[in-house]
């Protein structure tokens, strides 16, 4: 199957990718789990180490001289400012006998409007005892000074009254004593001043009646608005349940650390820009997933999960050996991330091409890390890249080295003209892979295949890449054959140039 190399026009990259999101976060699971799990045990421990105080609470029936079915509840809300104030609060600790400020005293305790008649006081003290004392001083503090402030309302509406009705009766006694005087003389003009002196006395007499009944009423009412105001609920101490707080207080630190650290990794995903899925690695660096292999655990793992590794190790061992013995060329395979992976990679492809003639792996690991490695019976021979030029022709060479940040680039192309990418998921960002396949480019290294390490489970997209270059199946790019080594001959085809990856869409297009 060959791909197509007509270029397709390249769709506008979504802002967001949410799929790379979730799957990014889901590999940084280590990160929220770890921070949830402190959430939690910092709830856990503030309920145990941190009790809430002694508390007491007690409930006051509010009745307001302009309660209304549609008030919204803005005179409780200024009934809960009141009990705020310095002259309740001081009226409390004279009745409690305490010398604390009253600006002390008001950061221990909080009223609530229950509904627009009802108000809740909670209280704090050092003790059960000390705290339903200071709720009752409150209560009976603030139901004293409401009571004071009806009465002063009422007395003072009832005097005002009674002032406008004296005044009427001192005008009232000055028509009287014109009406008993009367007027000399008689005519029309003194009937009409005696009309208008009888209906003035008239209007005088209603309103003094008026404001006489109205003095009446406004005294009235200020009973029945005392004895609405009372303490419905005597003060009692509120019971704290250790467990329950414990419990409380714990699932709040594990929802918080939950989602900070779900922010905390989706926002590093977002800015550290590091391809996790298949298909945007195989995009950044120009060349198909071939295959993928969990990492290697540093801790033992479990039976089905130590047969599963080794299963696909194996096919991915017989699949890299076809790939090297039908190729013309030396092979490499050059880390990004994963060098501990690579080298068993390595190894196990050169056990398996041993069978067919010496192997000799070149190793430019950063530290040397097969080459100074203790070697067992039966591991072929690994050589520094240094003596890379004194490897014989006869025997079969197998470079391995790294494209990790500060590798030499220099020496990539004495490891092998082809080249096998093991790149661990998430490790490198878009920017280092599109440097990787620059340099591969530069250097006329082909890259046949890339190894996908610790991919993430769930991913369901496709490395392939179907609309990339291809390297030509034979006939114009094959070179004479020569002994590969272990004295057959083989056809060999040029290397093909490896894609150069464009940096930009503009560059793309």
């Amino acid at each position: 199957m060959t791909t197509s190399t007509t270029a397709e026009p390249s769709t506008a990259a979504p802002l967001l990718d949410l799929q790379a999101l979730v799957v990014a976060v889901r590999r940084r699971h280590r990160l929220w789990c770890s921070l949830a799990l402190l959430g939690l045990l910092i709830g856990a421990g503030v309920a145990v180490l941190m009790p809430p105080p002694p508390t007491a609470v007690t409930k006051v029936l509010v009745a307001h001289q302009a309660d209304q079915p549609n008030d919204p509840g803005t005179l409780i809300r200024t009934d809960v400012a009141l009990l705020h104030t310095t002259r309740i609060a001081g009226e409390a600790l004279r009745s409690l006998g305490s010398t604390e400020q009253p600006e002390d005293f008001m950061r221990d305790y909080v009223g609530t409007g229950v509904t627009n008649n009802l108000l809740r006081i909670e209280a704090t003290g050092d003790s059960d005892a000390e705290a339903v004392a200071r709720a009752k001083a409150l209560a009976d503090a603030f139901v004293a000074d409401h009571v004071k402030r009806i009465r002063q309302t009422a007395d003072a509406e009832a005097a005002g009254l009674l002032d406008q009705r004296d005044r009427m009766r001192d005008e009232l006694a000055r028509v009287n004593k014109a009406i008993g005087d009367g007027p000399p003389e008689s005519g029309p003009k003194a009937s009409a001043t005696m009309e208008s002196l009888f209906a003035r006395r008239a209007e005088l007499t209603s309103r003094i009646t008026d404001f006489g009944r109205r003095a009446a009423e406004a005294r009235v009412g200020t009973p029945r608005l005392v004895a609405g105001t009372q303490i419905v609920d005597a003060p009692r101490a509120v019971r704290h349940s250790l467990p329950r707080t414990a419990v409380t207080d714990a699932a709040i630190g594990l929802a918080l650390g939950l989602v900070l650290g779900l922010g905390v990794a989706a926002v590093g995903a977002v800015v550290a820009d590091r391809p996790v899925l298949r298909r945007d690695i195989a995009a950044n660096l120009g060349a198909s997933v071939v295959a993928e292999l969990r990492r290697t655990p540093r801790r033992p793992a479990g039976l089905w999960h130590r047969r599963k590794t080794r299963a696909a190790r194996t096919r991915l061992t017989a699949s890299l050996a076809r790939t090297v013995r039908g190729s013309a060329e030396p092979v490499s395979l050059l880390e990004l991330g994963c060098a501990r992976s690579t080298s068993a990679i390595a190894l196990d492809l050169a056990r398996a091409l041993k069978d067919e003639g010496p192997v000799v792996i070149i190793d430019g690991l950063p530290g040397r890390r097969l080459a100074n490695r203790r070697p067992k019976p039966g591991d072929p021979t690994v050589v520094g890249d240094e003596r890379a030029a004194a490897v014989s022709h006869q025997e079969r060479q197998l470079g391995v080295g790294s494209v990790a940040p500060g590798a030499a680039w220099t020496g990539l192309p004495y490891l092998g003209t082809r080249t096998v990418l093991v790149v661990r998921a998430g490790h490198g960002s878009a920017a280092w892979l599109h440097t990787v396949a620059r340099h591969l480019a530069d250097r006329s290294i082909t890259v046949i295949g890339v190894v996908l390490i610790d991919p993430d489970p769930l991913d369901r997209t496709d490395g392939t890449l179907w609309d990339g270059p291809h390297t030509a199946p034979s006939g114009r790019n094959e070179r004479p054959a020569r002994h590969n080594g272990v004295g057959r001959p083989r056809t060999e085809r040029l290397p093909v140039r490896a894609t150069r990856v464009p940096d930009s869409d503009e560059e793309a297009r």
